[in-house]
This record gives structure tokens, C-alpha cells and sequence, in this order.
């Protein structure tokens, strides 16, 4: 059975001018000298979108702001949306919401933690209004089904709903931003990918010759083939743009790590001031320099990595 955690608000606030959140400037580009890849002939170029909006950073922005619009479009009060219990698509709901004052409600993978402390990222959301619902886990995989969503609506009212990590047509428009911040200005565009939808709305709007490589984060990853193809003909009708996975670089699957990719990114951190977070960018950066090193990439080659957070 699910358990709710009900969280004390003084109700919404103000929303943003025009109901959505405004638009932000193209994130910052620049070049990161790595003696690893220059001995290859590579440059390596960091698009900090980690920097793109104090609380809704890279791509959880670019996902959420087109279905904000969207739902504030459609009169909804509520949004509703799904995670895992370190999930940061939960937060930056939770916080996008409080800053647009609609209510939001997280549901939860995992029944036996409502009786438990919430964990930082839980109690982030928590903080900033999300009401917390743990479902038990054969429901939430279920969760796209009619009968449990209804359930879920039933239980907390009309909601605008938006699926687990952010990721549906909507999303992948917004996405395209990225890419065509970048045209012109990186020959490969590399990515980390958590449920596709980044990766579908970047290659979108890359275009031209430029390819854009996801390298997902979950063990088994090479499966977001078919979700990647998926939702770019959601959004565009079929496929757009040039794009590839490798899925070797997980390092044991979401959210876990090795004592070489700490090493590595102790190391980066050293190099370029920028010490990479572990559940995505790092494993990201990490398959950007093993290709590198296998001669994936031409002499030469402007490789743009996206620091999503």
C-alpha cells in the first residue's frame, strides 16, 4: 500500500510573469585544456548548463519549462510526477512549483520508506512543498497504466502529470535549445542519459553534420536506443538529427560508482576547478576520454561536454 507524506504550506506564491518560468541566456561554453585528450588531437569544450538556472539546473530546466507552460496553459493547480528516492527530477518539480505556486505531488518508488527519515533529496522536495506519495514497487512500474493513475488522481486530484524523469514530447522540444546553442561551435556534442529525452531534443536541434552521444548512466542503458527513437517521433514525427549510445561507461548502474571513476574525477577536479558530480557527468566525462583514447574521435575534433548538473 502506498504511504503519503503531507507537507504544511502557507499555500502558492507568486508565479512568474506570464504564468511560466522566464527564458534564461545560453549557458556558458569553454574550453577545458586536458593534456589526455590533446595528445589525441581533441579539444574539449564544457557546456555548463549546470549553470543555467539557480534551482532547475541543465536539462531539468530546459525539460520542465515547456510543460510548465503547458499546464499553466491547461488551468492545472497541481503537478504530479514520479522518482526514485534520490531522484533530482523530484526536486526540481518541487521547486519549480514553489516558484510558479502550484502545488506539487511526488510519488515515490518504494512503499517501505514512508516510515523512514527522508534522505536529503526527498527532504529538499519535501521543503519546498511536495507532498510525497511512496508507492509500493510492482504499482510503480505500473505506473503508466490507466488504473493506477487514475488511483494516483483519485488520491490527490486533478493533476498535471509528468512522467519519470521529465521525459516526454514536450521535454524534448525544450531540449532542442541545447542543441542549437551548440551548432557551429562543436563537432560532437556528449551527453549523459538517465530516461532520453536530453539526448532526443539535443541531436534535434543540433542538425548539420555534428553528432551527439549519450552514454546512459543505468546498467543495460543500450535499451534508450528504442526510447530515444521513441520520443523524437513523439515530438518531431521521426528521427531528427545524429546520434549514438555507449552504454559502457555506467560503472555498475545508476547512482554507484568505482574506485576508478572517483579517481578520475578527483582528477578532473584537480585539472579544471570543476569537480563532476557522480551520478551522471562524471561517467559522461569519463566515456568522453576512453573514446578518445580508442581513436573514436579525428584529429582535431571539438568535443562539447554537457555539465548538466
Amino acid at each position: 500500500m502506498p504511504g503519503s507524506v503531507p507537507v504544511p504550506s502557507a499555500g502558492p506564491g507568486p508565479a512568474a510573469p506570464g504564468g511560466v518560468l522566464p527564458p534564461r541566456p545560453p549557458s556558458p561554453l569553454t574550453e577545458a585544456a586536458d593534456p589526455r585528450l590533446a595528445r589525441h588531437g581533441v579539444r574539449l569544450l564544457l557546456k555548463r548548463d549546470d549553470l543555467v538556472h539557480p534551482e532547475l539546473p541543465g536539462n531539468k530546466y530546459r525539460k520542465l519549462r515547456p510543460n510548465l507552460d503547458a499546464a499553466v496553459a491547461q488551468g492545472h493547480r497541481t503537478l504530479l510526477t514520479f522518482g526514485g528516492a534520490y531522484s533530482n527530477h523530484l526536486r526540481a518539480v518541487a521547486a519549480a512549483g514553489r516558484l510558479l505556486g502550484l502545488r506539487t505531488v511526488g510519488v515515490v518508488r518504494g512503499d517501505e520508506l514512508a516510515g523512514r527519515p527522508l534522505n536529503p533529496s526527498l527532504a529538499r522536495a519535501a521543503a519546498d512543498g511536495m507532498r510525497l506519495d511512496f508507492l509500493d514497487r510492482a504499482a510503480y512500474r505500473r505506473k503508466a497504466e490507466p488504473d493506477v493513475l487514475a488511483a494516483l488522481l483519485a488520491r490527490h486530484g486533478p493533476a498535471y502529470v509528468i512522467p519519470e524523469g521529465g521525459s516526454n514530447a514536450a521535454a524534448v522540444r525544450g531540449c532542442s535549445e541545447l542543441g542549437r546553442e551548440l551548432r557551429g561551435a562543436a563537432d560532437v556534442v556528449a551527453v549523459a542519459c538517465g530516461t532520453g529525452g536530453t539526448l532526443a531534443g539535443l541531436a534535434a536541434g543540433l542538425g548539420g553534420s555534428a553528432e551527439a552521444v549519450g552514454f546512459p548512466v543505468l546498467r543495460g542503458g543500450a535499451y534508450l536506443a528504442d526510447e530515444v527513437l521513441r520520443l523524437q517521433r513523439e515530438a518531431y514525427g521521426g528521427r531528427r538529427g545524429r546520434w549514438r549510445l555507449d552504454a559502457r561507461f555506467h560503472h555498475g548502474g545508476f547512482a554507484r560508482t568505482t574506485p576508478a571513476l572517483e579517481e578520475f574525477a578527483a582528477g578532473f577536479a584537480a585539472l579544471h576547478g570543476l569537480d563532476p558530480e557522480r551520478v551522471y557527468v562524471a561517467k559522461m566525462l569519463y566515456g568522453v576520454l576512453e573514446l578518445a583514447a580508442e581513436g573514436a574521435f579525428a584529429p582535431g575534433t571539438r568535443v562539447a561536454a554537457v555539465v548538466t548538473g
